[in-house]
């Protein structure tokens, strides 16, 4: 992702547009024209030129029912990702992927991987 053009930048170029039109200020500090009339637009509606934060947050929505999810670990240790989203369509009408049940528990290191047991080596210890 892009970054956003300095705060110094933006108010020189409003600066400049104020005196003159949007059009020649974009061309003299180098900026796109529509870059220019959005400051202006973005100075009269917020007051500020300052650039807005990028991206969004990284939030799951299993965030809510992340107690419920503990509780159904605590009750049945070995609870399959599939036992899991059945519960939470039955009890609270919430629809996941596995992937996305999957990345949240992992996330949280609330993963249990069962253990086949291995036939002793008849060798010795390995």
């Amino acid at each position: 992702m892009g970054r956003p053009y300095s705060l110094d930048l933006r108010e020189r170029v409003v600066t400049a547009a104020a005196a003159t039109s949007r059009r020649q200020a974009a061309a003299r500090f180098g900026v796109g024209q529509a870059t220019a009339i959005r400051w202006m637009a973005a100075l009269a509606a917020t007051g500020t030129v300052a650039a807005r934060p990028q991206g969004r947050a990284r939030r799951s929505k299993l965030d809510p029912y992340e107690t419920f999810l503990r509780t159904l670990i605590d009750e049945k240790v070995d609870i399959t990702l599939e036992e899991m989203r059945a519960r939470l369509q039955d009890e609270h009408g919430l629809t996941v992927g596995l992937g996305t049940l999957w990345a949240f528990l992992d996330a949280r290191d609330l993963t249990y991987k069962k253990r086949r047991p291995t036939p002793q080596s008849r060798i010795g210890w390995t």
